[in-house]
């Protein structure tokens, strides 16, 4: 058994939040483990012990990933809200190092992602995140809360197989002060 103190588990189970949050994509249990491992920021152990708390206490689920076709992490809210009111417990070295990590990623350089995630929220409801990203910048993200799995699985697909048309007609009804 690890023994450590209070503040070094909370750093390290923020560490993850902060890591599975500034990522381009979805991160798979292997991409986490090594990128940890690779940095020396933790043992293989810990990183498995705190991955596996933070999806019990709710910070972050492990599901399937349609586009993937593995399991991938993805942050809820409640893991936001923790990481956004803790995130200066984290070193700032190690913060600029995981910042660094992403952008350099070459797939995520040369591409754009279209992400469209739900998950089952605390009031029994669906939350939906639809996010753009190219070049590793966020475009667009929205979140909606929606009352069944069907709506919220049928909005990401439209989603994806409409993002053009639903980024551009948004924005222009955003920046168009003639719209009533």
């Amino acid at each position: 058994m690890f023994l450590e103190n209070t503040e070094e588990l909370a750093q390290n189970k923020l560490l993850l939040l902060y890591i599975i949050d500034r990522s381009n994509s979805s991160l798979t249990n292997n991409e986490i483990t090594e990128l940890v491992l690779k940095n020396n920021y933790m043992n293989y152990f810990l990183v498995q012990q705190y991955l596996s708390e933070l999806v019990n206490s709710g910070f972050v689920e492990y599901k399937k990933n349609k586009d993937k076709n593995k399991n991938v992490y993805i942050i809820h809210e409640k893991g936001k809200a923790a990481l956004s009111y803790f995130e200066g417990r984290i070193p700032k070295e190690i913060k600029e190092e995981i910042l660094s990590i992403f952008p350099n990623n070459e797939e995520v350089i040369k591409s754009t992602n279209i992400i469209g995630e739900y998950y089952k929220n605390a009031s029994n409801e669906y939350t939906v995140n639809l996010k753009l990203i190219e070049k590793g910048e966020t475009l667009f993200s929205l979140y909606l809360s929606v009352p069944t799995k069907e709506q919220a699985e049928h909005i990401c697909q439209v989603w994806k197989n409409k993002t053009e048309y639903i980024y551009k007609n948004l924005l222009n009804m955003l920046v168009d002060d003639k719209i009533t």
